[in-house]
């Protein structure tokens, strides 16, 4: 296989949706996930928001109640991820340099889920997708909630549109 062809495949999710509230949970559970690892910013809520709308809260509520266990997985600092955390009393792991395999590995030993029982849900090829397919797990990307964002992050989006034309994938489920 040619190196692009892999790099291609290690960004192509497995489902891709408007946002965390398209997500077919149902369907989910019938795969047999017990476990999400969620994405923060710009996936549960907008890029530097402290407001938690009921909405959220309300999705987790559903999400747990279908026996499926989150935990957060964001590049984010800590004083943010560990304040969301408690309020959504979810476990999370902060700073967590996504895509590497060692922040995943983490977020599954605190979801205490079998690793082929647990999804990644993202708003980034290059992060979220990309780190949850290096370690074989069903990837599931959203759009991303806002347009606000870091920097950086703004860049990483001007290429990820770029590769998205090659992915072929972006029929919505």
């Amino acid at each position: 296989m040619r190196l692009k062809d892999r790099i291609i495949d290690l960004c192509r999710p497995d489902f891709y949706y408007n946002n965390i509230y398209d997500i077919d949970l149902q369907e989910l559970k019938e795969l047999g996930i017990n476990g999400l690892i969620c994405d923060l910013d710009n996936t549960l809520l907008a890029w530097d928001d402290q407001n938690i709308e009921s909405k959220i809260k309300e999705w987790i509520i559903q999400v747990e109640e279908l026996g499926i266990s989150v935990c957060i997985l964001s590049n984010s600092l800590r004083t943010r991820v560990d304040r969301i955390s408690y309020i959504l009393q979810l476990p999370a792991i902060s700073k967590a340099l996504k895509p590497r395999k060692q922040a995943f590995k983490l977020a599954i030993n605190k979801l205490n889920v079998n690793q082929n029982q647990i999804a990644v849900v993202g708003d980034q090829l290059f992060t979220d997708i990309l780190g949850g397919n290096r370690l074989d797990l069903l990837t599931i990307l959203v759009d991303p909630i806002t347009n606000k964002e870091f920097i950086s992050t703004k860049f990483i989006r001007l290429l990820e549109e770029n590769f998205k034309k090659d992915l072929e994938l972006f029929q919505k489920e």
